[in-house]
């Protein structure tokens, strides 16, 4: 019987017990999954996909849910059909990691950071294959060069932290993989990823689905990744499934309110072809006030010439400086008045140092910085608290920059209260109209941080940014980490902030489809240098340095009918930014390609 589903899902209930009585996590979701298909499951933060594989693998328990109704059929290896949610745990306990496995979100939590790569491989095939340590380690090496890891034989002695980021979600999925799984359940498997590889493990992903015959199930919020990885996708919203379909039909004609808002609120690249300045977002059901082109002045707000950052790498008993981190180097750019300059690249590549810079957060080795003819990084502390009046900075973690016991109130009077610009009844009206300012109803003054969602977090965090008039606004990854729609508003709030208060924003970000939506230059950055600069329109449709080319190449793109193979990706390793303390850096030099277009000529290692 070919067409007999591997797992079925039929009206699944989980429930959470927590001190305010039940909570339903999952309401009456049902779907099938079928041999050698893959079936992406969206939906964003809190809408019951995590829950749905975690009841699959019966991890739900450990997380204090209870599957209170419905059936999870499963067809063993054997032909068997079980009921996972009715299978005791000693019968679960064979069935996880041999004939389901499981790639989680986070690969550092996924792996035990005390066992070295090749035990960890050894184990589940010792265990469930009964191999001897020799066929084992035979067999984890295949696996590692399956998944196109570099120097397979050394990783096997290696523990996790040693590997990068990319490298341990690739251990990850040859340990889901080693026992030749009927299904995979891959939940996030890339957000915490780069770009380039992102689409590197979404091609291996694919490949090794097409030669092993896995079933797999994919949880993402990511509908680009959806368009390059489904052939079937349930969406999910509120613990509900509300609409399913083959990824064409997902794609080209959805049906419910809520994958047509998913939609909608997707940059997609290529998008902006052809538009002169940054646009925002059309969303469904929402007001939008038209707002006029975001031109911006010809007038240098900010120009930072050779700028360099390193940091000191300590080593041997007496803690010497042994080598330097080259974060930062040589860098040079200009941000215009009322403009948006985004900085992009991958992690590592300097932009957020670079933005830490210029506000003298981490203090450079040398260059200039200059804010208005002012030079920042020649200022007193006193001076320098000053001039912080007009540069403000907006982190990637609205969290970790709130003060947890305040009332948001307070956290937005804060730095009015420090420069002292408004004291009394003032001060309370002046917050209220920011709260207005970007989109919060009055009543959550008297919140506390936890009350809130990530997006609505991230509006406090503009909030207090706008709160002293600044003029310049470096923005670190600052939507990244949120849901698509809550990152559509969040950006069309800014450029409807940019166009009334003809603000300015260094942007930094490594998500090019984003980029491009908010830009009017783009600065792309490899390895502490910028590979190349210019106005938004210039690098997205004509880019001349080899990295970028590749970036834009990486870029899933939200259609079915634009896949990525593995063959057009080919990326080089990333070299190391650290060099001996006698290491000299070459200059910067630049080739002006086209009117304000410059490509780095210098060799910049990729």
């Amino acid at each position: 019987m070919l067409d007999q589903p591997i797992a079925q899902i039929k009206g699944l209930r989980v429930e959470f017990q927590t001190k305010d009585g039940p909570v339903v996590g999952v309401k009456d979701v049902s779907f099938d999954i079928n041999p050698g298909e893959t079936v992406c499951i969206v939906g964003e933060s809190g809408s019951g996909k995590s829950v749905s594989s975690l009841s699959l693998m019966r991890l739900v328990e450990f997380g204090g849910g209870t599957i209170s109704g419905g059936q999870l059929l499963f067809d063993r290896r054997d032909g068997k059909e079980v009921d996972l949610g009715k299978t005791d745990q000693a019968l679960m306990k064979q069935i996880r990691g041999n004939e389901i496995g499981m790639i989680f979100q986070e690969p550092m939590t996924a792996l035990n950071p005390v066992f070295t790569v090749g035990r960890q491989l050894t184990e589940g095939l010792r265990v469930h294959k009964n191999m001897t340590k020799k066929e084992a380690e035979t067999r984890a090496l295949e696996l590692l060069r399956e998944v196109r890891i570099p120097e397979p034989e050394r990783r096997l002695k290696q523990y996790p932290h040693e590997l990068s980021g990319g490298m341990r979600q690739r251990v990850v999925i040859a340990m889901a993989m080693a026992c030749e799984p009927r299904l995979l359940i891959a939940d996030e498997p890339t957000t915490a990823l780069d770009v380039t590889i992102q689409a590197e493990i979404l091609a291996l992903m694919d490949r090794l689905k097409r030669e092993t015959g896995t079933a797999v199930m994919f949880i993402t919020h990511d509908m680009a990744v959806v368009a390059q990885m489904a052939d079937r996708v349930v969406v999910m919203f509120r613990g509900n499934k509300v609409e399913e379909g083959t990824v064409n039909e997902i794609f080209e004609n959805p049906q419910h309110d809520y994958t047509k808002s998913l939609l909608a609120a997707v940059p997609k690249l290529g998008e902006m072809r052809g538009k002169d300045y940054p646009e925002p977002m059309k969303l469904m059901g929402v007001e939008q006030q038209e707002i006029a082109p975001i031109k911006g002045s010809a007038e240098v707000l900010l120009e930072v010439r050779n700028l360099v950052t390193r940091f000191p790498v300590k080593g041997g008993i007496l803690r010497r400086t042994v080598a330097n981190v080259h974060a930062v180097e040589d860098v040079s750019f200009k941000v215009f008045k009322g403009q948006t300059l985004s900085l992009v690249g991958e992690s590592g590549c300097g932009k957020s140092t670079a933005g830490r810079s210029i506000l003298r957060l981490v203090e450079p080795q040398s260059g200039a910085v200059e804010f208005e003819g002012r030079d920042v990084l020649g200022l007193s502390q006193s001076d320098l608290h000053k001039a912080r009046l007009d540069m403000q900075m907006i982190f990637q973690d609205p969290f970790a920059s709130l003060n947890p016991q305040m009332q948001l109130l307070d956290q937005v009077a804060e730095p009015m209260r420090n420069y002292g610009l408004a004291s009394g009844s003032e001060l309370q009206d002046r917050v209220a109209n920011l709260f207005d300012r970007v989109h919060l109803p009055r009543s959550f003054m008297r919140r506390y941080p936890h009350e809130m969602s990530g997006g609505q977090r991230q509006r406090i965090a503009i909030a207090r940014a706008l709160a002293l008039n600044p003029k310049l606004i470096v923005a670190d990854e600052a939507v990244s980490a949120l849901d698509v729609s809550v990152q559509a508003q969040v950006l069309n709030l800014m450029m409807e902030l940019q166009s009334e208060l003809g603000l300015s924003f260094l942007f930094i970000s490594h998500d090019m489809a984003v980029v491009e939506r908010v830009s009017h230059q783009v600065g792309v950055m490899y390895l502490g240098r910028i590979v190349e600069i210019g106005p938004r329109a210039r690098v997205f449709e004509n880019p001349q340095h080899a990295y970028t080319q590749a970036l834009m190449k990486a870029v899933p793109i939200a259609d079915p009918n634009q896949r990525k193979s593995e063959k057009d990706l080919n990326f080089k390793p990333i070299p190391s930014p650290i060099h001996d303390l006698n290491y000299k850096a070459e200059p910067s030099q630049y080739l002006e390609v086209e009117p304000g277009h410059f490509v780095l000529t210098t060799d910049s290692g990729y």
